[in-house]
């Protein structure tokens, strides 16, 4: 089997820490692991296959001979260093929004456009999708290839992990500290997040959603290849340290039963259905860290419409939700595009 020179940008991140312990589970076949991220970094060492590896800081010869760079360092870093990389002859799979909605850059999730990574060749860049719209899509789209879904409004539930290292470890010291009986310190979020909910996810923007919210429109559309689905939203950061948990409910063209979308989703790539409430079964956000999956259940329909259905999707944010979906990306890109 060929092998492939890798680079994780940004190795030191939640993100990129799981990268690299994904394309260890996943055998992907790697002959040279280049491990970046900035000079706070330097000094650092991160084990792959059980061989310590130094972080090297990035820069803009990062790339020579590196066929698949996986970037997970912030949306100022790619936009500098992706078109470098492509420049260089490495396909970029990036992992912030910076190059989502750029109509030249293939917008990705595996199990429902894997065909767009064809056009990686105009700019060498793949697109990897909010973490969000990437578990509703995943679950989204083999109810709209049945039945055409006009409409979706979705509540997040959105763990700290989303946000990185630091709000990880901001959550548990305001944890300690309130059940201690100290006030909370804030540095990460605007307000405490412990004992909390914050509809605020990134900045908010003029038309009074903020910049999450909109990434979930505009990213559901393109990547669904439907401009004429109408999408709202509202992100929500919780307590929760791993997995984000949605309330989706969706308006289709032709009417479908919940028993029409569980066996539709019981054969959807990537999904698990987890619905018998009369067992209290049911995805929950603890049950679904660490997994690969998308678990689907709360399958109901909306009585206040003719054709609608309720549903909550989780999913681990930080493996489909950013470096699962990244490395399934890659797989599929050596496996059908690499000669």
């Amino acid at each position: 089997m060929k092998s492939y020179n890798v680079a994780v940008v940004g190795a030191t991140g939640l993100v990129g820490g799981e990268m690299i312990r994904i394309l260890e589970e996943r055998r992907f076949p790697v002959k040279e692991l280049k491990l970046l991220a900035s000079e706070r970094s330097i000094g650092k060492t991160l084990t792959y296959k059980g061989r310590e590896y130094p972080v090297d800081v990035l820069d803009e010869n990062s790339f020579d001979g590196i066929d698949v760079g996986l970037f997970s360092a912030g949306g100022s870093i790619s936009e500098r260093f992706a078109p470098i990389a492509g420049e260089a002859g490495c396909v970029v799979i990036d992992n912030t929004s910076a190059f989502r909605m750029d109509p030249d850059v293939p917008l990705v999730v595996p199990e429902v456009n894997p065909h767009a990574i064809a056009g990686y060749t105009t700019k060498n860049i793949i697109a990897n999708p909010n973490c969000s719209t990437i578990q509703m899509v995943v679950a989204l789209k083999p109810i709209h290839d049945v039945a055409r879904i006009r409409r979706i409004v979705v509540s997040t539930y959105q763990a700290v992990s989303g946000t990185g290292k630091e709000a990880v470890e901001e959550l548990s010291l305001q944890t300690r500290r309130l059940l201690s009986g100290q006030d909370s310190e804030c540095s990460v979020y605007p307000h405490q997040i412990a004992f909390n909910c914050l509809p605020h996810i990134d900045i908010f923007l003029e038309n009074g959603y903020t910049k999450e919210e909109m990434k979930m429109v505009n990213e559901t559309r393109k990547i669904m290849e439907d401009d004429t689905i109408r999408v709202t939203a509202t992100t929500v950061r919780v307590p929760v340290f791993h997995s984000h948990s949605e309330s989706v409910n969706i308006e289709t063209e032709k009417k479908l039963r919940v028993q029409d979308i569980k066996e539709i989703l019981s054969q959807a790539p990537g999904v698990i259905v987890a619905d018998d409430p009369s067992s209290n079964l049911y995805p929950l956000a603890v049950n679904a860290a660490g997994k690969d999956e998308t678990y689907v259940g709360r399958i109901r329909e909306d009585e206040s419409i003719d054709n609608g259905i309720n549903m909550w999707i989780v999913s681990d944010n930080l493996r489909k939700g950013a470096a699962l979906n990244a490395v399934q990306i890659a797989e599929i890109f050596i496996r059908d595009y690499c000669a």
